[in-house]
């Protein structure tokens, strides 16, 4: 008679489940990790966006929205977090307590010393050099990630550069991986063929919050020097929505341009489109570049750090010069911030069909191997190895 192995107990930290890139990679795991293990979440916060199995013991440190709360207090919260987290870890005999993002990285680092039989794996999800708010912030960084994170027992990220900025510039020395975010491939997508005979105008489509660093002005300064016959929609919000929509009444762009806000069929308008585009300086690992993918449309995008250079060029070298764009593997990449680059490449892709085609049909096969079976597979051999 076979005796079967009990499941391991791990648990999952982070501030809330919010429509973020790094929760909406935590509601994905979710779904595989119940197969395989008990699974406790952990959030300080009681802000939920994404659907949580119902096989997940779900555990909320504070009812409280952290938008209504002021710095002082969160500060206080920290402290309490602290203690109620090492606690629920002994109680529930932790195996693995992973940890997403900065500050409950930093939470894992403070009470792993305190709990030998848990291992702590932490999850770095941006570009920490380009990440932090102030040089105050960067400075603080500096200090506690050498010295929190080093405590922990392995981290992995989401892009080889993360990896390689914490190793560089922050010190980090226990032992990293890479694990790329995870996608559920779409049931319906575009089909390449039908991208050989479009109407005008040509679709182009961004989606992402609207702020400096997603830099959306760079496709509106595009769009102003090529003239009729594009159309773009821009799916977000955020602080520059006043300063975006005065660039395109100042442009003449009203009848071309489209701010939709935050919507929740994201799919459904990514379908309609010819063309996406990401204009970001910098990135984590860009979900809407790879859901864009999926979906089957050809893809421009800045070579920013950190994601794009993986995702449409498999890390291979490459040299991009100013005013030009460069045909990648899966994809077509420029430089950060240059509209000239952007207005050839679009201007590329609309009048030639067999590009259209082909680069529509490359997104599709790439997108495959970040599908959420592929990364699972390489996340559950990263916790117990």
């Amino acid at each position: 008679m076979e005796t079967m192995t009990p499941r391991k107990n791990i648990s999952i930290l982070d501030i809330s489940l919010t429509s973020g890139g790094a929760e909406k990679v935590i509601s994905l795991l979710l779904k595989e990790l119940v197969n395989d293990y008990n699974v406790t979440l952990i959030l300080f916060y009681n802000e939920i966006h994404f659907p949580i199995p119902s096989e997940v013991d779900t555990i909320i440190l504070s009812q409280q929205h952290p938008d209504r709360i002021s710095f002082p207090k969160k500060l206080l919260h920290a402290f309490g977090f602290l203690f109620k987290y090492h606690k629920i870890l002994r109680k529930r005999k932790i195996s693995h307590a992973i940890s997403f993002l900065a500050f409950p990285n930093l939470i894992n680092g403070l009470v792993s010393p305190f709990n030998p039989k848990t291992k702590t794996i932490i999850s770095e999800r941006g570009f920490p050099s380009d990440n932090t708010s102030s040089k105050l912030s960067l400075y603080i960084s500096k200090i506690f990630y050498p010295l929190l994170y080093n405590r922990c027992d392995s981290l992995f990220s989401n892009s080889v550069y993360i990896n390689q900025d914490l190793q560089t510039n922050f010190r980090i020395r226990i032992p990293m991986d890479v694990i790329y975010n995870p996608i559920e491939l779409p049931k319906e997508t575009i089909a390449s063929e039908t991208l050989l005979t479009i109407k005008e105008p040509f679709k182009v489509i961004n989606v992402g919050t609207l702020n400096e660093r997603k830099n959306q002005k760079m496709i509106l300064g595009a769009l102003s020097k090529l003239g009729s016959g594009y159309e773009l929609t821009i799916l977000g919000s955020g602080p520059e929505h006043d300063h975006l929509q005065e660039q395109i009444q100042r442009n003449g762009l009203m009848e071309a341009v489209f701010l939709k806000g935050r919507v929740k069929n994201v799919n459904t308008f990514l379908r309609e489109s010819h063309c996406f585009v990401l204009s970001s300086f910098t990135e984590g690992f860009p979900n809407a570049l790879l859901e864009a993918m999926a979906m089957g449309l050809p893809c421009i995008s800045t070579n920013c750090l950190s994601g794009p250079h993986e995702l449409l060029h498999d890390n291979k070298p490459l040299n991009i010069e100013k005013g030009f764009f460069f045909k990648a593997s899966y994809g077509i990449l420029i430089n950060n911030d240059d509209e000239i680059a952007l207005a050839k490449a679009l201007e590329y892709l609309k009048n030639d069909p067999q590009a259209r085609e082909r680069y529509s049909a490359l997104s599709l096969k790439r997108a495959k191997a970040y599908s959420l079976e592929n990364i699972y597979h390489k996340f559950n051999n990263f916790i117990n190895h």
